[in-house]
């Protein structure tokens, strides 16, 4: 590898998750419902985020047609029963797929998570967008509900699966050029998709944050230690490196420790070795928000 990997650590979190399968006649169609499901990662102000998986072709879906695995995530509230953090998880998904995918011609949704620790009924906040004259019935195998609508019918899966897993993993990658950020971001990511169980909820993140600011109400704001244009305004207060001009971050959610740690160590090495990333490192806030520290290091022993 060409880059340097910083002796430090990635620190993530538990959170909560849902894993589907959306399906669609026309595969244009598919890809926007996918994308536009998926496309607001918002954990950090308190609503859910969401990623693609990976897409399926016809016999790797429950009705014979092309889909995408998504995952959506949301936090787990400490100190509170499962059931409370699963109840806004129903929310927020609510939203996302009425106004993301049931609006999209001819999409029906399927569970895909085969050991859930609890399910969400998707009758009250999804079904009942057939304003009681949706009904269901057995389809391809599962009960899925029939929500009649103009362009007929959107259908989902009566219970959709919610289970534990890690959120927040992620990795820097510190650069000296502009095509060097894009090069490696796109490498890393293509390496990324390929691990089973995980997802990139922003894929080449510019903006990566702190806890800390002057401005709460707004949420995390910039990391200003490692803004490469504050350097010479910080003094020795920053953190950018000699020769770095830009700090990308790549984070990964995915079901299991394993899974993300798999996914950390093939984005790093497909990054690491483009020319013009001089540095791998990590976010962590000193393990004061996450339970799990990935030491960079440790992926390659």
């Amino acid at each position: 590898m060409n880059a340097e990997i910083e002796d430090t650590y990635a620190e993530a979190f538990n959170g909560l998750y849902c894993r589907v399968v959306v399906t669609a006649d026309d595969e244009e169609v598919l890809r926007k419902a996918a994308e536009d499901a998926t496309a607001t990662p918002s954990i950090v102000i308190g609503r859910i985020e969401g990623g693609i998986e990976k897409w399926l072709d016809k016999k790797e879906t429950p009705d014979g047609r092309k889909g995408a695995i998504l995952q959506f995530w949301g936090e787990i509230e400490n100190g509170k029963p499962l059931d409370n953090s699963a109840k806004k998880l129903e929310v927020e998904l609510s939203y996302r797929i009425r106004q993301d995918i049931l609006v999209n011609p001819f999409t029906a949704i399927f569970d895909a998570l085969p050991n859930p620790a609890g399910k969400i009924d998707m009758m009250e906040r999804v079904g009942h967008c057939g304003d009681s004259f949706e009904w269901e019935e057995k389809l391809h195998g599962r009960n899925m509900i029939v929500v009649p609508i103009m362009v007929s019918d959107f259908l989902i899966e009566r219970h959709l699966g919610y289970a534990r897993g890690i959120m927040g993993a992620n990795f820097w990658y510190m650069c000296k050029t502009k095509r060097a950020v894009m090069e490696a971001g796109r490498k890393a990511l293509k390496a990324i998709s390929k691990i089973e169980g995980v997802i990139t909820p922003f894929d080449i993140c510019s903006a990566g944050s702190k806890p800390e600011t002057k401005f709460p109400w707004i949420g995390p704001t910039t990391n200003h230690p490692y803004c490469p244009t504050l350097k010479e305004r910080l003094g020795k207060e920053s953190k950018v490196p000699e020769g770095v001009n830009y700090i990308p971050e790549i984070v990964i959610n995915g079901v299991s420790i394993d899974a993300v740690k798999e996914a950390m160590k093939v984005g790093i090495q497909s990054a690491g070795n483009v020319n013009g990333v001089v540095k791998i490192s990590a976010g962590n806030y000193g393990g004061k928000l996450g339970r799990h520290k990935i030491y960079l290091r440790e992926l390659f022993v």
